[in-house]
C-alpha cells in the first residue's frame, strides 16, 4: 500500500515574511516614520495653518483663502516674489557657469590638483552663519576691505554703501550666495566629467574636432543628467535661502532683499502672524515644484547611460 502526502502549503504571512519586498520595507520602516514625523507632519500643518488666522499664543479658526487674498495684494509680497526668482536666476546662472568652469580646469593634469580639489570644497563646508558673518564683515560700510583696497587704489574716494543702497545689497548677496554655491556646482560636474570616457575625446581629435566641439558634442550631453540633478538642488538650496539673507540684511534695505522665506520668517514668527506666514511658505511650493520637473525631464536624457532612446 503506497502512502501518499500532501505538501505543507505555506501561509501568505510566511510568504511575505520570507520575500525580499518584505525585508526592504522592514529596513525602509525607520526612514518613512523620520519622514512622517519631521516632513509630512511638519508640512501638512503649515498648509492647514495657512488656511487660518492662527497667531502666536492663540488658535486660529478656519478662515479658508482669505490669507492668500490678502497676500495677493500685498505689495511686500509680491516684491519679495520678484526677489527671490531674480536672486535664485542669477545666483544659479553665475554657480553653473562658474562651477562648471572650474570644474573643468580641475579636471586637467594640473600638479597639486587633489589640494585644490580639497581646497575648493571650503566655503561649501564653512557654516552658512560663519560665512554670512565673514560677508557682513567684507561688506561693512565703515570697515570693508573691499572699499579700503579700492580706495587704497584710487579707484573710489569714498567707502561703497554695499547693504545700505538696494542695488548694491541685491548684488552683494548674490556674490555671497554664489561664492557658497559654486564649490557643490564644481564638485559635482568634476565626479560627471570622471566618468565620460577619454577615449571619445580622443577618438574626436583624430577626427578633426576642436575643443569646442568636443565640449559641445560630447562633454555637454553626456554631462546633461547630471546637470539636471545638480542645477535642480542648487535652485532649491537658492530659492529657500534664509541664513544669509537674515543674516545679511534681514531682508532690507526697503524690503530690497526679502526673499518668499525670510518674508515668511518675519511675519510668522517675529510678528505673531503664523497664519500668514504659512501661507508665504505654502506659496514657495509651486515653484519648488517646477524645479523638481527640471530635475524629472532632464532624467530622461539617459542614452548615455543606458544606450536607449531619450
Amino acid at each position: 500500500m503506497t502512502m501518499t502526502t500532501t505538501a505543507k502549503q505555506p501561509s501568505a504571512f510566511g510568504n511575505i515574511a520570507r520575500s525580499n519586498t518584505a525585508v526592504g520595507l522592514f529596513f525602509m520602516l525607520p526612514a518613512a516614520v523620520f519622514l512622517l514625523c519631521f516632513l509630512t507632519y511638519p508640512l501638512g500643518l503649515g498648509v492647514w495653518l495657512g488656511f487660518t488666522d492662527t497667531t502666536i499664543g492663540r488658535d486660529g479658526i478656519f478662515i479658508g483663502l482669505e490669507n492668500y487674498q490678502a497676500l495677493a495684494r500685498d505689495s511686500v509680497f509680491w516684491m519679495a516674489v520678484y526677489n527671490t526668482i531674480f536672486y535664485t536666476l542669477i545666483a544659479s546662472i553665475l554657480k553653473f557657469g562658474l562651477g562648471l568652469w572650474l570644474a573643468l580646469i580641475l579636471n586637467e593634469h594640473l600638479p597639486f590638483k587633489s589640494f585644490f580639489r580639497a581646497i575648493i570644497l571650503l566655503p561649501w563646508v564653512v557654516p552658512t552663519v560663519l560665512s554670512a558673518l565673514a560677508f557682513w564683515w567684507i561688506y561693512d560700510a565703515q570697515f570693508s576691505i573691499i572699499s579700503w583696497s579700492l580706495m587704497k587704489l584710487g579707484w573710489i574716494h569714498s567707502p561703497i554703501n554695499f547693504l545700505g543702497d538696494p542695488n548694491n545689497a541685491r548684488a552683494s548677496v548674490i556674490a555671497a550666495n554664489v561664492w557658497r554655491g559654486i564649490p557643490f556646482v564644481a564638485i559635482s560636474l568634476l565626479a560627471g566629467l570622471q566618468t565620460i570616457p577619454q577615449s571619445l575625446h580622443e577618438a574626436a581629435s583624430l577626427d578633426g574636432a576642436t575643443g569646442w566641439q568636443r565640449f559641445r558634442f560630447i562633454t555637454l550631453p553626456m554631462l546633461t543628467p547630471i546637470i539636471a540633478v545638480v542645477m535642480t538642488f542648487s535652485v532649491l538650496f537658492t530659492f529657500t535661502d534664509f541664513q544669509l539673507i537674515y543674516v545679511l540684511t534681514k531682508g532690507g534695505p526697503v524690503n530690497a532683499t526679502h526673499l518668499m522665506a525670510t518674508l515668511s520668517f518675519q511675519r510668522g514668527i517675529p510678528g505673531g502672524q503664523l497664519g500668514e506666514g504659512a501661507a508665504i511658505a505654502v506659496a514657495m511650493i509651486p515653484f519648488l515644484l517646477a524645479s523638481i520637473l527640471f530635475s524629472f525631464f532632464g532624467l530622461q536624457r539617459r542614452k548615455w547611460q543606458q544606450g536607449g532612446q531619450d
